[in-house]
C-alpha cells in the first residue's frame, strides 16, 4: 500500500531539486527515532526533571549537583544513540550538492556523525565540556566515566563547575551561530523544516525570513506545528521514511 504522504513527498522532491541554496532547518522530531526522545514529550527528560533546576544558569551557581545527575542521564542517552536514515539522507543531499547547510537546534551530534559537514548548532553541542568557571576545556570522553560518586564535574584548576557547551536556560544564543543561521536565511531559496514544531524562539523566526525574501518553505513533521499556513509543501510522516525517499527522487 502506497503511503499517503509520497504524493507531496514527490512535489516536494521536485521542489527541492529545482532551488539552487536549499538549507534544512531540523529539531529533536528528527532524533525521535534515534532513541532520544524530545525532551518536551512524554517520556523526555522535562518529564523527570525541572528545567528551571537542573539546566539553567542558575542551577550551575545553585544547584550543580542536580545539574549533573540530569547531565549523567542526557550524556548516556546521546552516547548510545546513532543517526538514523533521515541524518543520513541530508548528508547524502549535501555531499551531492543538494543541501548547503544544517541549522539544528538539536545537541546530539548525529547531523556530523552521519557526515554533514556544514552544521551550525544552535543550542552548542554535548560534545564539548568546559569549566563556567575559568573555561578550561576537558575532554567528553571524561563524561562518559562518571558515576553518582564524581558529581558535580569540577575544574582541577578553579574548582568551577564543568559544563557542556549547550545553551542553558537564561543563557544567550551563541552570536556565532546567530549570524551564520542568519546569513543562511537570507541567501536560502529554501528552507525544508524537519522535526520541529515552531515553538523555541529565535528558531523558529528562521522560516519567515526565507519567505520573506521569496524563499520557499518545505516541512516534514508529524502532527500540526506552528508553521500552519507558511509551507508551501508540507508532508504529515516521519522523517525517517521521508527524506530518504526524496533524496533518491533528488539524487537520481
Amino acid at each position: 500500500m502506497v503511503k499517503d504522504w509520497r504524493g507531496l513527498a514527490e512535489q516536494g522532491a521536485r521542489v527541492w531539486a529545482g532551488c539552487r541554496f536549499p538549507v534544512a532547518l531540523t529539531g529533536a522530531g528528527i532524533s525521535v527515532p534515534s532513541g532520544i526522545p524530545d525532551f518536551r514529550s512524554p517520556g523526555g527528560l522535562w518529564s523527570k526533571y525541572d528545567p528551571q533546576t537542573v539546566c539553567s544558569d542558575w542551577a550551575l551557581e545553585n544547584n550543580p549537583r542536580g545539574v549533573w545527575e540530569f547531565l549523567l542521564d542526557a550524556v548516556q542517552m546521546f552516547a548510545r544513540a546513532k543517526p538514523n536514515a533521515a541524518h543520513k539522507a541530508l548528508a547524502r543531499l549535501e555531499e551531492r550538492g543538494f543541501l548547503q547547510a544544517i541549522i539544528t537546534q538539536n545537541i546530539d551530534n548525529l547531523h556530523q556523525q552521519a557526515g554533514s559537514k556544514n552544521v551550525i548548532e544552535f543550542h552548542g553541542s554535548c560534545q564539548k565540556f568546559y569549566c563556567n568557571g575559568c573555561h578550561t576545556e576537558f575532554d567528553p570522553g571524561q563524561a562518559l566515566q562518571l558515576t553518582f560518586r564524581d558529581i558535580p564535574w569540577k575544574c582541577h584548576r578553579c574548582s568551577g563547575v564543568v559544563r557542556p557547551d549547550v545553551v542553558f536556560f537564561g543563557e544567550q544564543i551563541p552570536v556565532q551561530a546567530l549570524i551564520q543561521s542568519q546569513d543562511l536565511a537570507d541567501r536560502a531559496d529554501l528552507l525544508v523544516i524537519v522535526g520541529t514544531s515552531g515553538e523555541v524562539a529565535p528558531a523558529n523566526t528562521l522560516p519567515y525570513i526565507v519567505k520573506r525574501h521569496g524563499g520557499k518553505v518545505i516541512e516534514v513533521n508529524l502532527g500540526p506545528t506552528n508553521y500552519a499556513g507558511l509551507s508551501d509543501v508540507r508532508i504529515d510522516g516521519p522523517a525517517e521514511e521521508v527524506l530518504p525517499f526524496m533524496a533518491d527522487l533528488i539524487i537520481n
